[in-house]
């Protein structure tokens, strides 16, 4: 007679424990199972106020305390209600994560979104290795709400948002109602950069045309602007006197000759006594150099053979074959 029961109870078991291990992908609904809701401390001072109203009724006999002692009651009752549909219904969805060096913090986007329903007011947001949540957030009815949760973090390569803990104790406050959300999501951790780097590893000789070092070539006159042109190349006293937004062109100053010398970020050429980390330090910082100068550069890690280019998406490919060196396997 006891197996239906027990076999619900353990359906229900599962379920939280699915919640509390596993990753949950796309939109989540926070159904009334998953909320929790326990007394808070105005409440069980609520409820000793009550019984002592109720005493008092019942020592003096008094209709009109019996009256207002029920009532009291069940306005804690409907707050008990209103606190647990202040979380129920509401769907869960992972927003996007920007990657980010060692040491800053991972800030991990959530977006709320209320279909049907009520507004849902001071529905607080944190991880729950933090503690009490310190975000807080407002749905209306029909609308989204963003939260943003920021992360620390140690080490480079891939970061799993922790568990997230949602927390209300509106209208009244006498209950707190909770629920827990794992959502798929998870930051790329750069290596931190190598503070005071070394030069640049400049390759090769200057050609006949001209002489000097890579990035200083001889200056050969002006010229329209085209897309991919560095922005320190710019000539800002000749843009500003032709005004672009009244028909003027953009001009860069164009340079011939000067040094013909290779740049190669090769892992391989770094010193044996240098750390597996620090290496990946070096090279982090001389790819942000590299950008940062406009020098076309050349990757090589491990089976990762880029050629010389610049850019966001050669740069992004860099550091995330820094990030993800060594990793065995990937989440």
């Amino acid at each position: 007679m006891f197996a239906a029961p027990c076999r619900w109870y353990r359906k229900m078991a599962n379920q939280w424990l699915f919640q509390l291990r596993e990753r949950e992908p796309g939109t989540v609904v926070l159904v009334m199972r998953r909320v929790f809701i326990v007394p808070a401390g105005p409440g069980l001072a609520y409820t000793g106020l009550l019984l002592v109203m109720l005493v008092g009724a019942l020592n003096y006999n008094l209709g009109l305390g019996f009256a207002l002692t029920f009532f009291a009651g069940a306005c804690a009752v409907a707050d008990m209600v209103l606190t647990a549909k202040n979380l129920a219904g509401l769907h869960l969805a992972p927003g996007r994560v920007q990657p980010v060096f060692a040491g800053h913090e991972a800030r991990f986007e959530l977006r709320l979104h209320n279909p049907d329903g009520p507004d849902r007011y001071a529905v607080w947001l944190g991880f729950q290795q933090d503690g009490e949540p310190r975000h807080v957030a407002d749905v209306p009815a029909g609308g989204n709400a963003l939260a943003v949760l920021s992360c620390a973090t140690a080490q480079r390569g891939w970061l799993e948002a922790p568990r997230i803990r949602l927390l209300t104790r509106y209208p009244l406050g006498l209950f707190r109602a909770w629920a827990y959300w794992k959502p798929d999501l998870r930051a790329l951790v750069y290596p931190c950069p190598e503070p005071d780097a070394p030069p640049l590893p400049m390759q090769g000789a200057a050609s006949e045309e001209g002489h000097g070092q890579v990035g200083l070539d001889n200056f050969a006159g002006i010229r329209s602007y085209q897309p991919g042109d560095p922005m320190r190349h710019l000539a800002w006293r000749q843009i500003a006197r032709h005004d672009p937004s009244l028909g003027g062109q953009l001009v860069t100053k164009h340079f011939d000759g000067g040094a013909v010398a290779e740049l190669c970020l090769d892992f391989a050429q770094l010193p044996l006594w240098m750390d597996r980390e620090l290496k990946l330090s070096r090279l982090t910082s001389w790819v942000l150099e590299a950008e940062r100068r406009a020098l076309p550069y050349a990757f090589r890690l491990g089976p990762h053979q880029f050629e010389a280019a610049l850019g966001d998406a050669h740069r992004a490919a860099c550091l995330q074959a820094l990030a993800l060196y060594g990793a065995e396997r990937q989440p």
